[in-house]
């Protein structure tokens, strides 16, 4: 038999409270959520107050610097954080419904990863659905997964294979692409097939992000047997890496599709590593037990039907 205590912490939460709750975590402070909000301090701090006692658990600790979120506060934060964002998009999908236009669909990834998957798959999905609204951003890995627990994005284009996939996801593998050095002009000379032992001293230009993508990428390195090189500069913009590569004697390491892309002349090109064996893969990540959205579902299935 479920206790009465019980059964008040597992029914629903007013929406109202869980957006107070929001602006509480949003602003620092209890004070500055009810200044946010146009209310009062008693009422914003009540409200926490009677959430508190609805979920049997405290949210927050109180300190000299503002609020500090506790374990049940950070689940809450992203539910509240998901809830803003789906009210949000509600108006604006039925904007758009009125209009024709499906979505919207808000995916975020690595920009390589983007790079490969997505440009391909907008018309087969325009194909499906019809127009559509979508909005794309570049994160790195760690930041990613914050955003689909929250709600932020619905998709997640990112490297797959490399890391164990999260309990509270799903991810799916669309493509790969092996690595390969890439040069410009002032390595003219340099045959079509190299180890990394013989480009070892060269000056590079190399990811700065941690990730699945400079992992494998100093994986590179491990085996052939030599250390990052030193004489290194850290980019994550693929586009910059690619002009300080084509102007310099730079060289870099990327996929091969993603280095290549919308190139048409012989400004830079791709020579194979020896150490490569393994193709990078991409692919997306989305949260398990949360329904796909109509324009979500559609990418999906372009994804995995090229």
């Amino acid at each position: 038999m479920v206790e009465a205590g019980e059964y008040r912490r597992s029914s629903a939460i007013d929406p109202r409270a869980l957006l107070t709750f929001r602006a509480v975590c949003d602003t620092g402070s209890i004070s500055a959520a009810a200044r946010a909000l146009n209310l009062s301090q008693p009422s914003v701090s009540n409200t926490i107050s009677l959430l508190e006692r609805k979920l049997g658990v405290v949210l927050f600790e109180r300190g000299r610097g503002g609020i500090v979120l506790t374990a049940e506060g950070e689940v809450l934060q992203r539910r509240a954080e998901a809830m803003a964002t789906l009210l949000g998009d509600a108006v604006t999908e039925i904007e758009h419904t009125r209009h024709g236009i499906a979505g919207p669909l808000r995916i975020g990834g690595t920009p390589g990863a983007l790079l490969t998957l997505l440009p391909g798959a907008i018309m087969r999905v325009e194909e499906a659905i019809g127009d559509f609204a979508l909005s794309a951003i570049e994160r790195p890995d760690e930041e990613l997964l914050e955003m689909v627990r929250k709600g932020a994005i619905e998709l997640a284009f990112v490297t797959t294979g490399i890391e164990s996939v999260p309990a509270d996801m799903k991810e799916v593998t669309c493509a790969s692409d092996p690595f390969v050095l890439i040069v410009g002009p002032r390595h003219e000379k340099l045959p079509g097939r190299v180890s990394l032992r013989e480009v070892e001293s060269y000056p590079w230009v190399l990811p700065e992000a941690r990730g699945a993508f400079r992992r494998q990428v100093d994986a590179l390195f491990i085996a052939a047997g030599v250390a990052v090189p030193r004489t290194t500069i850290r980019c994550d913009s693929l586009l910059t890496t690619r002009a300080i590569v084509r102007e310099s004697d730079r060289v870099t390491v990327l996929p091969r599709t993603v280095a290549l892309d919308g190139v048409t002349d012989d400004s830079i090109r791709a020579v194979m590593i020896e150490e490569a064996v393994r193709e990078r893969s991409v692919g997306v990540l989305w949260l398990a037990g949360r329904p796909l959205s109509r324009p979500a579902q559609a990418m999906m299935e372009a994804l995995q039907n090229p």
